[in-house]
């Protein structure tokens, strides 16, 4: 599979590796499974969604936003298995946390953007368990953050 054909098709591409914002690395790969740390919406350095939802981001910006955290998440694992995407088995866990209002109960809304998004690139490899958590902030305020285990041959 060409990844970057594939995100072009659905009118995407696959941005620089994302750096890490502490001490941390942005991707670690232990025999045949790749954990990807949390990813933030960062777009050219920037965060594309900030604050709560839906007080201070909507919730279609924050869809969007957990889109954004897919694209990142593949930009780190790229390098770890040599942009060979024939690679992939499957997507195995996505963790999303949503920055929320206390009265905000649709985080599962939020965390499909990034589910769907992984099943249009992968089909049924891109299928995963998954666990969507509200919480009151997040890392440099942003209103979106997940994380991604996949498992590579």
């Amino acid at each position: 599979m060409n990844l970057k054909t594939k995100l072009a098709d659905l009118g995407l591409t696959l941005p620089p590796a994302p750096k890490a914002v502490a001490a941390y690395v942005p991707a670690v790969r232990v025999g045949d499974i790749i954990y990807v740390s949390g990813q933030l919406p960062l777009e050219d350095g920037q965060l594309t969604a900030t604050g709560p939802v839906p007080t201070s981001t909507s919730l279609d910006a924050a869809q969007h936003a957990a889109r954004r955290c897919v694209l990142n998440a593949l930009a780190a694992v790229d390098p770890l298995i040599e942009s060979d995407w024939s690679r992939l088995a499957r997507v195995v866990r996505v963790g999303v946390f949503v920055a929320s209002d206390p009265t905000f109960t649709d985080q599962h809304l939020v965390a499909n953007r990034a589910s769907e998004l992984l099943v249009e690139i992968f089909g049924d490899q891109g299928r995963h368990a998954r666990a969507a958590v509200g919480v009151p902030s997040l890392p440099l305020g942003a209103s979106v953050e997940v994380e991604f285990t996949f498992e590579v041959r």
